[in-house]
Parts: structure tokens; sequence; C-alpha cells
């Protein structure tokens, strides 16, 4: 095994934390993490590096799971099921789909992170989340060292949560994931967000699967930064989803709050229209900030430390208490 120590993590998470790591390896085949996870009972399991925020040195082995490989496993007429490795880059893999004429996550395209991340947040954008087209994971049980499968049901999603986080929180390791797609008949999703108006802008009547791609990219870069050029990771905040109850008292005081229909009795409101009534857009806090296009988006302007974000975000959670009543909470992995 090739254990590196005192690894630098900056280039492994996407908000370009320099945490660093007493332990590190990077498996690239099962045996090989199969061997690791066998031999070494203190591990801490990183992907793509999307979804978290480091706050402080990992004290543990480090493994970044870099499996890479896809493939058609099944198809008909009028559905493919298709298998991607954990390490495969997301927006690649979406990508790669929509060339074969695959239909179902192509409004999941731009999201940053690997594959094998994408069940345990249930990510999701644009009306569209990983439960709709989800066929099954494949995951190597921390304590067994057996690779199991997991179906749709199994994996318990509900909104950016899945078992993976609860219940069976750090005793599996997703070594792959298998999605079910349409080939044909495409149900394009296209009310959500501003699909349509992108699409209108470019005299798109009948989009598409690559249509509805390329106009969800283009919305994505013109509101969220490349972490390659400014550390970010996406969203930091979940849409609070509160009773018709709460959000009829809410909207008495704020008669201009937006909701999207979760339910009868339920109803989800965008975070980032609570953040910038609040008043934090664009601003910067030393180097850690909030996006000046998209409230939602925390970032690091080049040294901040893990601990500074986080203390940015609670400021904005308790100002958005005090001031809507309404509780955010973190969708990043606090670390």
């Amino acid at each position: 095994m090739n254990i590196i120590q005192n690894q630098s993590l900056k280039n492994y998470n996407t908000f370009g934390i320099d945490a660093k790591a007493k332990e590190f390896i990077a498996v690239n085949a099962i045996d090989s993490l199969i061997e690791v996870v066998g031999s070494k009972k203190d591990l801490f399991i990183l992907g793509g590096g999307s979804n978290m925020l480091l706050t402080q040195d990992i004290q543990k082995l480090v493994v970044h799971v870099n499996l890479k490989g896809r493939a058609i496993i099944e198809e008909n007429e009028d559905f493919v099921i298709v298998k991607a490795q954990a390490g495969e880059n997301w927006h690649e893999f979406v990508l790669w789909c929509i060339d074969q004429g695959f239909g179902g996550i192509e409004n999941l395209s731009l999201i940053p992170g690997n594959v094998g991340t994408t069940p345990i947040q249930n990510i999701g954008a644009y009306g569209v989340e990983i439960k709709d087209t989800l066929f099954s994971c494949e995951a190597l049980n921390r304590k067994t060292l057996q690779i199991e499968t997991f179906t749709n049901a199994q994996c318990q999603f509900d909104y950016r949560e899945s078992v993976f986080k609860n219940e069976l929180k750090e005793q599996y390791i997703i070594t792959a994931v298998l999605f079910q797609l349409t080939k044909k008949n495409h149900a394009v999703s296209t009310t959500y967000g501003a699909i349509e108006t992108e699409l209108s802008k470019q005299n798109i009547q009948n989009p598409t699967l690559k249509d509805v791609s390329n106009a969800v990219i283009a919305i994505r870069q013109s509101k969220l930064p490349d972490p390659k050029e400014l550390g970010n990771s996406g969203s930091f905040f979940k849409n609070p989803i509160i009773s018709k109850e709460a959000y009829e008292k809410a909207k008495a005081l704020h008669p201009d709050m937006p909701h999207y229909v979760v339910s009868e009795n339920s109803v989800k409101v965008p975070a980032g229209w609570l953040i910038e009534q609040a008043g934090f857009k664009g601003k910067r806090f030393g180097d850690a900030g909030v996006h000046k296009n998209q409230a939602l988006v925390l970032v690091n302007y080049g040294t901040a430390t893990g601990s500074e974000v986080v203390a940015l975000s609670q400021l904005i959670q308790q100002t958005i208490l005090a001031q809507f009543g309404i509780a955010i909470e973190a969708e990043v992995n606090i670390i």
C-alpha cells in the first residue's frame, strides 16, 4: 500500500481548504479498497470532496476512492441500465449519458463531485433528484468486507437525505451506482427554475436532452463560481421545508416571500432568497464570503479556514431565524 504521510488536502476538496491528512492513500481498484479497509479500522473516506467543509486536519487514514469505469449493463427498446464506478466525475458521466442518447439526469449537469457520493446526499437540481433514476448502488460493507447491493427503496431517499447519511453512516463505502435511463420518449423537465427562460432565449421549443443540459450549464455558470477558480461547495444550505401555517405567518410580514408546494401541509422556501433579503449576498468576511451572484453559495476567496466559513454560516443561520422565524440547515458536511 502506497500510504503518503502528511498529505495536503487542498486539491482534494472543492472549498480549497488547506487541511492535511496524517496519512493518505488513493485506491484505484476494488481489491485495493478491500485490502485497505481490512487492514485499517480508523478511516476517512474521500470521494470528489465536493460536499464537505474541512475545519481541521484529519488524523485518520484518508482513503481517496478513485474507482473508474462506466458501462451499459442491460437495455431494451425503451430503457437502459448504466453502471458508473464511484470515482467517475459526475458531470462527465452526465455528458457521456447524453451523448449516448440516455435521458433522466440532464438536469443534474455541472454538479461538482463524483458518482459515488451522489446517492449519499440524494443530489438534486432543477426539479430532478438522484432518486428519480437510481436503479441500485453497490457498496462495500466495512465490517464484513463484502460488496452489497442496495435497491432504490433500500436507500431510503428523502430531500438531501439517504440511509447512508443516517442509520448506515460510515458503515458502507459506495463503489458503483446503477441508473435506469430512457432511450426514447424522454420526459424532459423544463418547468423548474429558469430553464424555460434560457431555452426561449435560444428559440428552442422542443428541447433535446442536450438542449436541457446546455441550458442548465448556462444557468449554473451564470450563478455559481467554478471551484477551480473560487473555492466553494455549491449550495451550502438546504432549502427549508416548513408547514403551511409557518409560511403564512412569515409571509404576512414578508409578502414577497416565494415558495414551492411540497405537500398539502408543507412548502419549500428558497434559502437563497432568505439570505439575500437578510443582506448577505456578496458580503465578504475576510477570505470567507457569500457569492455575489448566488446567496446560497459560500466561498473561499483564498486563505479562509474551514472554521471561518462555519462562523459565517452560523451568523447567516442566526440572522435568518431572527428575521424570518425560519431555521435553515447546512447541506454541506462539516468535518
